[in-house]
């Protein structure tokens, strides 16, 4: 016999070292867990809104907790049980043995690890629900009942949502323990089966017979649900149970329900008697019933009943689809108004409507945004949006439509830490135009531009520390010795004048601190150390309470890991008293504190109360209403404005415009207004965030002077209404009379693809006989056709009264509500594309246009806008030229202008409008009540406008011959261009001058 030696077994523990590392690590991911929290606890604090982010984080965590104790208990039970109730001598094949033998010794952890991982995810799944569970927490009745179930409508939103995402909780519960149950008996011998016979041990036949049972009371709670759900069922003609749903569909679930309930009842006595006969049979007796009542019945149903005759079959349940979705969708108190247009446009025909046309908008925010930037960024770190912003400020007692936006800050060109955080904080300034109104050269007339700014608005605060393209964080304020953060330039003016490059000097404001020595040059650095050195650039100390404070080293260290940046910790710039700026969108501010709201797309700053504010719309929405249309809101929403497709769907049948909101673009304050308080589903928010909407009574009337009609609830309702405003079940459902948004005329898209609809525009107009002029925002329709049955003629003109008021607390009364201007079929009221393609071919427009291009400036089509005026429509276009090189920006030229088959091309509006209506439109307010002409040309010696118009251009009878008028053309075109070129703006408008003069002589006059 010969000594073996047996090599000792490793120890599989793990080494100190090994263990140092998981603790560090599992450490690291604490700390930036709990770092990542803080950041949000202390935004959420500093803005007054921390009930709002505990309130949501609590009730995730409970719903957590719930979904997973009651996803890892059960299934740790059923697995338990099935272990402990095991055979002791079971008869295992040899199948069976191997995998026991593999299984053993991970069966502890398994037991354990496996309903843990589980619950983990059925608790994610469950904190996505926390809104639903508070929803129907604070929820109250409506009031108002469903037209098939006679159910008060709180219950379609708020309780039956909730119920069934417990049922289906329930179910994967139940299902996942009764799968977990079989297979631990299978694995353990409490099941088995051969050829010959199967086998099952008492203790799991009761379990599973329980089980069952359990999951079949859940189906059939699921199935009686389901009757309720088929209210928003959208697989018949229209959203909702339609006749088909109602005689057999909700029939069907009922049936289903019961023997559901019946055959789990036959499995609870199986648990006891042990017989599987009945619960097998009724197994399959339900199977099959739910073939023939949820599948065949309803088929044979549609057949052989409906189809045949449709409409007649299907009316009851149309006209509640027509009723539900016209009051879900707030249509259901739409002013219908005929329209019988005129197409004669005869002399003196806006007399009536002098006070809209005074107001027509020419200038369009999409164009001239360029010019903006061109006359007013000033400095090569400022910008504007793409787009400015329609608004309207009451001057000197009048109310002026404009066109406005912020001068954001622009760090493209900024690459160190210190200036892009420290430095270069904020943007400056409101810069506003008129609206209807254009210099001599075709720029617009500024009511209010500059560094530092200055007009017509009044003094505010003109520091845009929160806009739309501020940046991802700033830091700000603290006791420094001397202040460090750019706030202007001094040596730029005004830029209505002449472009950025040829600004003059202005004078700084007294109240801040001019830098000028080379320490405070170095320490700023990039592009601003000349204008620091030389006492250019004035410098500021943010004083408000915008952000957290960095007051210790705690919060330095999460806020250096929240940006990853090591200089907010080390950075000896960052003192007592400095502040964070994050988070600064208004769009990402209002939604963090209001979550339950959709946010409007279309956010704009005003200046209300001394101060630039962003004014932005809340909705609250739902896709729970019984028996309204259910529409995908994201694809509602693109237009020739917002080409921008999300790539999930937002479902809803239900929208109110809930929330007005405001963001301060200096300190970044946020204040909720409940706009609707009839809303059901404000009603409930305002409960479970109590305190944090205030009063519309708490409004200024300089903000509600602001406030308009919300354009993505303009632009749903639109949609909607295209097909809904038809309220005939009859008429509905042959789509005779379908709508659809004209398509935009001049908008820009790749080549194959259609134009996007026409944006709704922002106007003062008057919709309808005798109806005041009031700001409004408005659409038009056309026949909903395609190929040769389509017609671009008008069918219906869309308003919505947006004047909110200007009484401190109390909202317009007209406000909101809608107008509908139906024109008869018989009329042929060009539609925009078909107008468009008439300015395009009428031969003295095109003629013109082609010479304008000469040298290769660029005609740019601004918006096609049409106005009920007159008895008629009025179409109106702005035309601008744009330099092929060298300074380039659209400037004002030409206006189109259209009226049934009339079309008139000049170079302001009113003079387009006299050449429309055969020389007098009757538009001329100083005609009528002393006021101002529309379109008017400002003076270029800064004076305000003076409501003159420029004198039209005198067309002789002993011209010069054609061929010597032709000369003269070519050479005022090179002029002019060259002019152009070198921002010579006197010798521009000489020669603009001498090329209409010599056009008129070569047209004849």
């Amino acid at each position: 016999m010969t000594d073996q030696t047996t090599a000792a077994p490793r120890s599989r523990r793990l080494s100190p070292l090994a263990i140092t590392i998981v603790l560090v690590v599992v450490l690291i991911i604490a700390f930036l867990a709990i770092a990542s929290v803080m950041t949000e606890v202390l935004w959420f604090e500093q803005l007054g809104y921390l009930e709002v982010f505990a309130i949501q984080w609590l009730a995730a965590a409970a719903m957590f907790v719930i979904g997973f104790l009651g996803m890892s208990v059960p299934t740790f039970i059923a697995i338990d049980i099935a272990y402990r109730k095991r055979p002791v001598y079971a008869r295992l094949t040899a199948q069976l043995d191997r995998y026991q033998e593999v299984i053993e010794p991970l069966r502890r952890l398994v037991k354990w690890l496996l309903p843990a991982i589980l619950g983990i995810f059925a608790g994610v799944a469950s904190a996505t629900n926390w809104e639903t569970i508070l929803l129907w927490w604070n929820s109250e009745p409506t009031g108002e009942v469903d037209a098939q179930f006679g159910i008060d409508l709180s219950f379609y939103l708020f309780t039956l949502p909730l119920l069934q995402s417990v049922a289906g909780f329930l179910s994967a519960v139940v299902l996942i323990s009764l799968i977990l149950g079989v297979g631990t008996s299978y694995l353990y011998g409490g099941i088995s089966f051969n050829e010959r016979e199967f086998r099952i041990s008492k203790a799991t036949r009761i379990q599973t017979a329980i089980l069952a049972t359990v999951y079949l009371l859940i189906q059939a709670g699921s199935l009686w649900l389901d009757q309720f759900a088929a209210l928003t069922d959208t697989s018949g003609f229209a959203t909702g149970a339609m006749y088909t749903g109602v005689h057999a569909s909700i029939p069907g679930k009922q049936i289903l329900a019961g023997i559901a309930a019946i055959v789990a009842l036959l499995f609870l006595i199986t648990s006891i008697t042990g017989k599987w006969r009945m619960p097998v049979i009724g197994t399959a007796l339900l199977i099959v019933s739910s073939l023939v009542l949820g599948v065949g019945y309803p088929w044979a149903i549609q057949q052989f009943k409906v189809l045949p005759d449709e409409q007649s079959v299907e009316s009851e349940y149309i006209s509640r689809n027509i009723e539900a979705t016209r009051k879900a969708y707030g249509l259901d108190q739409v002013k219908v108004e005929p329209y019988d247009a005129i197409t004669d446009a005869e002399p003196g025909a806006l007399r009536n409507d002098a006070v809209a046309a005074s107001n027509i908008r020419i200038m369009d925010p999409e164009v001239i945004s360029r010019t903006f930037a061109q006359l007013e960024q000033l400095k090569q770190y400022y910008k504007f949006p793409n787009s400015l912003n329609v608004d309207r400020y009451e001057l000197d007692g009048q109310v002026e439509d404009t066109v406005s936006a912020i001068r954001d800050i622009d760090l493209s060109g900024q690459t160190s830490w210190y200036n892009r955080t420290l430095v270069f904080t904020h943007g400056y300034g409101m810069v506003a135009a008129y609206g209807n109104q254009r210099s001599a050269g075709g720029e617009p007339v500024f009511l209010e531009n500059g560094i530092p700014t200055s007009g017509r608005l009044g003094e505010f605060e003109p520091r845009v520390y929160f806009g739309m393209d501020s940046p991802e964080y700033s830091i700000v304020g603290g006791d420094h010795e001397k202040p460090i953060e750019l706030d202007y330039p001094s040596d730029v003016s005004s830029g209505s004048e002449a472009p950025a490059d040829e600004a003059e000097d202005a004078t700084p404001a007294e109240s801040e601190e001019q830098a000028t020595t080379e320490a405070d040059a170095a320490e700023i650095g990039d592009g601003t150390a000349e204008e620091v050195n030389t006492g250019r650039a004035n410098l500021t100390t943010f004083a408000g309470e915008g952000g957290p404070e960095l007051s210790n080293i705690f919060t330095k260290i999460i806020y250096a890991l929240k940006f990853q940046d090591v200089e907010v910790m080390l950075s000896g710039a960052v003192v007592d008293g400095s502040q964070i700026l994050y988070d600064r969108s208004p769009l990402e501010r209002v939604q963090k504190v209001a979550p339950y709201l959709t946010i409007d797309e279309a956010p704009y700053a005003s200046v209300v109360d001394g101060r630039i504010k962003w004014i932005i719309d809340g909705y609250t929405t739902s896709a729970d209403y019984p028996y309204s249309e259910i529409q995908d809101m994201n694809s509602l929403l693109v237009d020739a404005d917002n080409q921008r497709t999300s790539m999930l769907a937002k479902p809803v049948n239900y929208i109110r415009n809930s929330v007005k909101a405001t963001v301060d673009a200096y300190d970044g304050s946020v204040t909720l207004y409940a706009w609707d308080t009839e809303d059901p589903l404000l009603k409930s928010w305002s409960k479970v965030y109590p305190g944090t909407l205030k009063d519309v009574s708490e409004m200024s009337g300089d903000l509600l002077s602001h406030v308009r009609y919300p354009t993505d609830l303009f632009k749903v309702q639109r949609e909607v209404l295209s097909k809904y405003h038809v309220t005939n079940a009859g008429a509905f459902y042959s789509d005779e009379d379908a709508w659809r948004t004209p398509d935009d005329p001049v908008a820009s898209t790749s080549e194959g693809t259609a134009n996007p609809p026409q944006p709704p525009y922002y106007l003062t107009l008057s919709a309808g006989a005798n109806a005041e002029p009031t700001y409004s925002i408005y659409s038009t329709y056309i026949p909903d056709a395609t190929g040769d049955t389509a017609r671009d003629i008008l069918t219906g003109y869309l308003a919505a009264n947006s004047n909110a008021g200007s009484e401190d607390g109390k909202i317009a009364e007209d406000y909101g509500t809608l107008k509908l201007l139906t024109l008869p079929k018989s009329n042929t009221i060009p539609a925009p594309g078909q107008v468009q393609n008439s300015f395009n071919t009428d031969p003295k427009v095109s003629t013109e246009l082609n010479l304008l291009r000469q040298g290769g400036t660029r005609v740019i089509s601004g918006n096609l806008l049409t106005l009920p005026v007159g008895g008629g429509l009025l179409y109106v276009q702005p035309v601008y030229l744009e330099a092929s090189s060298g300074t380039q920006f659209p400037l004002l030229q030409k206006v189109l202008v259209s009226f049934g088959d009339s079309i008139a091309f000049e170079d302001t509006l009113d003079g387009a409008l006299d050449t429309l209506f055969g020389g007098d439109s009757g538009a001329n307010l100083e005609d009528v009540e002393g006021g101002e002409e529309p379109g008017s040309i400002a003076p270029d010696d800064g004076s305000e406008p003076s409501g003159e118009g420029e004198e039209e251009p005198s067309s002789s009878g002993n011209s010069a011959t054609i061929t010597q008028a032709l000369r003269d053309m070519q050479e005022a075109l090179t002029d002019r261009d060259a002019a152009m070129q070198e921002g010579d703006w006197t010798a521009y408008g000489e020669a603009d001058a001498r090329l209409k003069d010599a056009l008129e002589r070569a047209l004849g006059g």
